[in-house]
């Protein structure tokens, strides 16, 4: 079983490899929700200090040769979650959460305009319902789920189950798509009814798989 590499501190600054990019290191910024990545840049002994210090990320310019904190000015900021070497210690990937895209071009993703492509889209879906909480139950299906409560949520989630295994039983698969997804979608509602995520369940599934079972 393999060991789960832990995230930097401060502390560790100095035993990056600054020397191979002339005291630059790349750093790639992931999205910790939906596992998008949002965007590349460099960082110095100094912005990445700048960056455990108030917990935002802060890089280098290189055309400017200065200190860059991401967001100042536009307030599309990224907040650390975490941040982690690769092997050789010249690299480094940003967890971060986002306020707001990301690229200076309005996307979320400075590569390319999908916003959370493929099961990204799990994650985005669980943020939407989240959000709903303080919406109008008379103008949100979502909020109206949500404030009547896990039981109806539940019996919700119960329907949409027997509704895809019956379309999984047929021939139409675009039909079991549709039933799959609003399968998806309950499930995610009756975890925000109960305050908890999907994150919470995919822990389940790999400690599961570290157990091998």
């Amino acid at each position: 079983m393999g060991r789960e590499r832990q995230a930097l501190t401060a502390a560790d600054i100095d035993t990056l490899d600054w020397d191979k990019g002339g005291g630059l290191i790349p750093a790639i910024a992931q999205d910790a929700d939906t596992l998008q990545v949002l965007m590349l840049a460099w960082v110095s002994r100094e912005s990445l200090g700048e960056s455990f210090r108030t917990g935002q990320a802060v890089f280098h310019s290189r055309s400017r040769q200065s200190l860059w904190r991401k967001g100042e000015t536009s307030g599309n900021t990224l907040t650390l979650k975490a941040i982690h070497a690769d092997c050789d210690k010249d690299t480094l990937l940003m967890l971060v959460s986002p306020a707001g895209p990301a690229c200076h071009l309005g996307t979320t993703s400075c590569f390319g305009d999908d916003d959370a492509p493929g099961l990204g889209r799990l994650a985005r879906l669980a943020q939407t319902v989240k959000s709903r909480k303080t919406a109008s139950p008379d103008e949100s299906y979502t909020a109206s789920l949500l404030a009547e409560g896990p039981i109806r949520a539940a019996q919700k989630l119960g329907e949409e189950g027997v509704e895809t295994a019956l379309a999984g039983a047929a021939e139409d698969l675009p039909h079991l798509h549709e039933e799959a997804a609003d399968l998806l979608y309950h499930l995610v509602v009756l975890l925000e009814s109960r305050d908890t995520s999907l994150n919470a369940v995919l822990k389940v599934l790999e400690d599961r798989a570290r157990q091998g079972t």
